[in-house]
């Protein structure tokens, strides 16, 4: 099953986190002590296995600790909704419900330790409840005692007709409780059954009647005793057993350039060793599963005859021979871990060609490193303390990845730290390829470990007025704390870190007004390219600059260096005229023509970035991201008219309360359905508008 968000409602000093919603690869930002780590190992915890059972004294929230203590069972502390995949139609045919309905699962796990299941696509399809069964019973006998009455019968007819409307007005009269219990919808369809002699039950029209009520009664009677889906036997335990493993890391045991085989043969069968040492003794475990011989087996073949005889004896030539032999043999064994090593380990680190030699001498085994810029080998503990970190890394989730973790979702706590801001990205490389197999959520407060092209993959994590840990997908949200901006800084770093980079590498930054712009842009971009209608010989890339003199300021910085100003795109809303017009007055006074308007392409005046998308695609963004509503939103929709006083006018409508946020949510979402989608999902028309538009970003003047 696939994790697409969590919930964590209760632990430690978080209280109703936040819906968090989960890409490939998430990132958790946030200043120390925001509560980051509280979010990852709840998650962990969900695993139904020894090592994430609850901690009363870690893992309660001291707010509710004795409330919880004494009832654990009554308090959930996380929520985690799941695709189901390939089990939706086992689950489908064992629940009795649609394979759609059971494509999303819903696990809490509760203090006590026990699950709980649903079904989240079900609601607002709830069965019929008993007290709204009563009522219904209540009006199907009224209407079929007024249906009998108006039959006209003679002779014995009548007289049974009668009969049977003063027992079925006695049944109603009966129904006199709030609830229709099992045992009473029982009775009433016996009673039913009976209430006609069987000689008369197929000759006369009365029974008709009855029979349409007992049919109405049974149908009732089925909604309210069926059962609900995950109380059904076995469903629970295949969602349980379906789950992903959790695996949560927050110490990376570094490897050490001399390792001593006794010591690591006694590590490895203790389960006492501290948090560091454990990680070590992991990471050599690890190690050696790469390099295909146990310690001690390095170590057996690595004796010599003084070893093995205690001197008591000079060793004969066919003890020599099988000495060498053992020797040669655990050589050849570790030459070959060393170029695997190296083979592999090159497609993951991109700051030197790296090689890597195993050797053992004795009880020692050494790891010797050297790279194309220094050929010379020095022992792995001389290199940099990043090289022993991403190595120690690489091994631990490519080796264990292959095994355990295969398939895993993997929660890392502060990955990185120690790294150099170069390796820092290539972390976030290996992220990308990593996520290949397993889904990554990691904690963090640098900006080396944002990718400023996939700002949507991170969530803002805070700490609230209450004092409870939040998170967020609004990047934007301000906290009244100045102490906690840290997070905003984390972000905003790595936009300027972006920006930074289209100079160091000869991009083209075109401004825009705000985030929602950049994905936007971004995606037309890709589709365009893809499309073969533009062919920009510089990568395009688009920093939001807000306010004007912000613009201005990223204008100055950007136009450094001898590079003429940036091309800047603004909406024509009242805030977008106002930026416009103070930067005409000011650093674009004499580049006027460098600042663009949405309403050349979309159309029509008042026009936003979001107008340059078709109404129709983005009314079914709309309608995807807000599904409760009475009326859809590409109901009401109007083409050549603004979209977000549109969609602002309608939310109003629907009781729809809009997040500050909420124009760059829809724009991650418009970008990945268009990605998905591809340039052919769009008309001719809108292609045309793109292009003039990029071509016109493109276009190099002075």
């Amino acid at each position: 099953m696939n994790l697409t968000r969590f919930l964590v409602t209760n632990f430690r000093s978080v209280e109703n986190s936040g819906w968090v919603d989960v890409d490939n690869v998430t990132a958790l930002i946030g200043v120390n002590e925001s509560g980051k780590t509280n979010l990852l190992i709840p998650l962990w915890k969900l695993n139904p296995a020894v090592e994430g059972e609850i901690q009363p004294a870690s893992d309660y929230p001291k707010k509710n600790f004795g409330a919880i203590r004494q009832a654990p069972g009554d308090y959930c502390f996380i929520t985690a909704e799941f695709e189901a995949g390939t089990l939706a139609r086992e689950l489908s045919d064992k629940a009795g419900i649609s394979v759609e309905d059971a494509s999303l699962v819903s696990v809490k796990r509760y203090f006590n330790g026990e699950f709980a299941i649903s079904f989240p696509r079900l609601e607002g399809k709830t069965d019929i409840d008993a007290a709204e069964a009563n009522s219904e019973v209540k009006k199907r006998v009224a209407a079929t005692i007024g249906n009998i009455s108006d039959l006209v019968l003679s002779g014995q007819e009548e007289e049974l007709k009668q009969s049977v409307i003063a027992k079925l007005n006695e049944m109603g009269d009966n129904l006199t409780g709030p609830q229709l219990s099992e045992a009473e919808a029982s009775r009433l369809k016996k009673e039913l059954q009976f209430l006609i002699p069987e000689p008369d039950r197929r000759t006369t029209s009365v029974y008709g009647q009855v029979a349409e009520l007992l049919d109405a009664i049974e149908r009732i009677t089925a909604e309210i005793t069926k059962p609900s889906p995950e109380s059904i036997s076995n469903v629970k335990d295949m969602v349980i057993a379906a789950l992903p493993k959790f695996v949560y890391y927050s110490e990376f045991g570094n490897l050490d350039s001399e390792i001593y085989l006794p010591h690591v043969v006694q590590n490895l069968q203790r389960n006492d060793l501290g948090s560091k040492e454990a990680a070590k003794a992991r990471t050599l475990r690890v190690l050696f599963k790469f390099v295909r011989l146990e310690p001690n087996e390095i170590l057996e073949l690595g004796q010599d005859l003084r070893d093995s005889h205690n001197n008591h004896h000079e060793p004969t030539p066919e003890e020599i021979r099988e000495i060498a032999l053992k020797k040669r043999e655990r050589s050849i064994l570790l030459q070959s871990a060393g170029a695997s090593l190296t083979e592999k380990f090159r497609n993951w680190w991109k700051q030197g060609d790296y090689k890597f030699r195993f050797e053992a001498d004795g009880s020692h085994f050494r790891i010797w490193v050297s790279d194309d810029r220094r050929p010379e080998e020095v022992e792995l503990e001389s290199r940099s303390t990043g090289l022993q970190w991403f190595l120690s890394f690489y091994l631990v989730f490519l080796v264990e990845s292959e095994g355990e973790h295969q398939n895993a979702v993997l929660l890392l706590d502060e990955p990185g730290l120690s790294l150099h801001p170069l390796a820092q990205k290539n972390l976030s490389a290996f992220f990308e390829n990593l996520a290949n197999f397993n889904k990554i959520l990691y904690t963090t407060h640098s900006p080396f470990l944002i990718d400023a092209e996939h700002l949507e993959r991170a969530r803002k994590v805070y700490v609230s007025e209450n004092g409870t840990t939040r998170a967020t997908p609004d990047l934007r949200h301000v906290e009244k704390d100045p102490r906690q901006a840290g997070a905003a800084y984390v972000v905003h770093s790595a936009l300027n870190l972006n920006i930074g980079e289209s100079l160091l590498l000869g991009c083209q930054p075109v401004i825009v007004q705000g985030p929602s712009d950049q994905y936007y842009l971004s995606a037309i971009k890709t589709l365009l390219i893809g499309a073969n209608k533009i062919s920009p010989k510089r990568e395009l890339v688009f920093p939001p600059s807000g306010e004007s003199r912000t613009a201005e300021v990223i204008a100055g910085v950007l136009a450094g260096r001898d590079e003429p100003l940036p091309k800047i795109l603004l909406g024509s809303n009242e805030t977008a005229k106002q930026v416009s017009e103070e930067l005409k007055s000011g650093l674009y006074n004499a580049a006027e023509e460098k600042i663009l308007s949405t309403d050349t392409y979309a159309g029509f005046t008042g026009s936003e970035v979001e107008d340059l998308i078709p109404a129709s695609f983005f009314a079914q963004v709309i309608d995807r991201w807000e599904r409760n509503t009475e009326i859809p939103f590409a109901d009401v929709v109007a083409s050549g008219k603004p979209l977000v006083g549109q969609v602002e006018a309608w939310a109003e409508t629907q009781d729809v309360a809009l997040s500050d946020g909420w124009r760059v949510e829809v724009a991650k979402r418009s970008k990945e359905q268009a990605l998905k989608r591809g340039a052919s999902a769009f008309d001719h028309a809108t292609i045309g508008r793109w292009a003039r538009l990029f071509q016109e970003l493109i276009a190099v003047r002075n």
